[in-house]
């Protein structure tokens, strides 16, 4: 079994007297940094000047510089900046400053996977990945708790790479969850897979079309709203919390018979066949390549699918009965 490590671990030290960059300070930019801060850690925060992250790290205590000024004087830069701009980013502002014998990290193993980025032979180059939203990373450690990570060595110039990324999950947290060691490929190509058939893909188009089966045959939208979407959080917080054997032990028979029976229907081996498909063009290097392109034209496609999604049927339904959910407000 792969191994997995945990606070007992880690060495908190190898980060004492370290300056951890941190560029960008979006989701998981603004969740790992703060929980760096609150363990000790010394860290800058790293950004475009002027745009409204630099702003939103001022009023949360931070003061921060531009990238190439954030890397010169680290001995840890993170990159946590869209996956997409990060080469650019490393070519104008990392490649030049970064100082021999310094970690370069990341939470997502695209750019280094796919040769975005190809790092100088003198420093290290780690990934840690949470495996949670940078507000759960950021909400678990304040309770106490910590989302589990990935972590993985690309490339060991020190010696120490290993023991200096494990101190850097244990400082946001993820050793209280637990660390999976992995490697940049591994995680990259399950990651995309699992956003792409299951989590935001698979997902979001198995409500979509379950509602419209509902709506199409007569029933009022609100209620197929509950039915295919609503009270999927239900479901999935049984599957987080004890499997698909929790997910039986609290659910009717009537609904448990009716998932065992009629589920395999749905999403079946044609299904499973267009996953395999999913994950070839993962692996062969197709989607990277195809979404390289489109980005580098303008996303002018990308914008559109997203607007459609953003604009089924649903989401109208949708807004108007979460605007009487109270409880589902929620400040980022």
């Amino acid at each position: 079994m792969t191994q997995m490590y945990h606070q007992a671990d880690a060495n908190p030290s190898l980060l004492e007297g370290k300056t951890i960059a941190v560029l960008g300070y979006g989701s998981q930019g603004r969740g790992q940094s703060l929980n760096l801060r609150d363990s000790g850690a010394n860290v800058v925060i790293g950004l475009r000047p002027g745009g409204a992250s630099w702003q939103q790290a001022e009023q949360e205590g931070w003061q921060p510089v531009g990238f190439a000024d954030a890397v010169k004087d680290a001995d840890v830069v993170m990159m946590l900046t869209p996956d997409m701009v990060q080469g650019e980013i490393y070519q104008e502002f990392v490649a030049p400053n970064i100082k021999p014998g310094a970690m370069l990290m990341f939470s997502h193993g695209f750019n280094i996977l796919y040769d975005l980025i190809k790092p100088a032979a003198n420093i290290d180059v780690t990934m840690v990945a949470p495996k949670g939203p940078g507000f759960l990373v950021r909400t678990e450690y304040e309770k106490g708790a910590g989302v589990p990570c990935l972590m993985a060595v690309h490339q060991d110039a020190s010696g120490e790479a290993h023991a200096k990324a494990l101190a850097y999950a244990d400082a946001i947290g993820g050793t209280r969850g637990g660390v999976l060691t992995t490697n940049f490929k591994e995680e990259t190509e399950t990651d995309l897979f699992g956003e792409q058939a299951v989590l935001c893909g698979g997902a979001v188009s198995l409500v979509q079309k379950g509602w419209e089966t509902l709506v199409e045959a007569g029933y009022q939208p609100e209620l197929a709203y509950f039915e295919c979407l609503h009270e999927l959080k239900l479901i999935v917080d049984l599957l987080y919390e004890g499997g698909v054997s929790r997910m039986h032990q609290f659910v009717s028979d009537t609904a448990a018979y009716g998932a065992v029976t009629r589920g395999p229907r749905v999403v079946n081996d044609e299904a499973k066949a267009e996953m395999q498909r999913v994950l070839a063009e993962i692996q062969s290097g197709q989607f990277a390549r195809e979404w390289i392109a489109e980005h580098q034209s303008g996303s002018h496609n990308y914008r559109r699918w997203q607007q459609q999604d953003c604009q089924h049927p649903i989401e109208n339904v949708g807004a108007e009965l979460r605007s009487r959910m109270s409880w589902l407000k929620r400040e980022e």
